[in-house]
């Protein structure tokens, strides 16, 4: 898949917030890319609030949206794929012993082919006095979206 810049991803980010009704989105989303779908709701998610899953989500469609507008030609992933890449980034994560999370995602960024994307994910993230996202989905939300950048951009042209 095409490099997605940051510029195409601050821009479908506005797009999508800006959008009253999502449905669409999520429908053009679900006919392409099902299994992506379906990973999202998937049961290992269940732990995360009702407001992480929804933010989980939005991200998710912005990072689809942006690898779209870069590579239109990105073939539907596949469950063993989804698979396979997420006990990878999960394998990944374990083996780093910080307790902070920008230091504990720093390795994922190493010659990583799609850099703004996962800082993206990262900037999303980031705990303020404001986030709603707790210290344990902040974990699944990243790796699950790296998940999908990853296998989108494996299954790109």
């Amino acid at each position: 898949m095409q490099f997605v810049s940051e510029s195409v991803i601050d821009k479908t980010a506005e797009m999508l917030g800006a959008e009253e009704n999502l449905a669409d989105i999520v429908k053009d989303f679900k006919s392409k890319q099902p299994v992506v779908l379906a990973y999202l709701f998937s049961d290992g998610f269940n732990l995360l609030t009702q407001k992480e899953r929804e933010y989980m989500m939005f991200l998710a469609l912005v990072i689809w949206n942006a690898c779209e507008s870069s590579d239109s030609d990105i073939n539907p992933v596949l469950q063993k794929l989804i698979e396979e890449l997420e006990e990878k980034n999960w394998e990944m994560l374990h083996k780093v012993v910080s307790r902070k999370f920008n230091e504990r995602i720093n390795i994922f960024f190493e010659n990583y082919p799609q850099e703004d994307l996962l800082a993206f994910v990262e900037d999303a993230l980031v705990h303020d006095e404001d986030s709603e996202i707790t210290n344990a989905g902040r974990d699944y939300i990243f790796i699950a979206l790296k998940t999908i950048i990853d296998a989108l951009n494996a299954n790109g042209s």
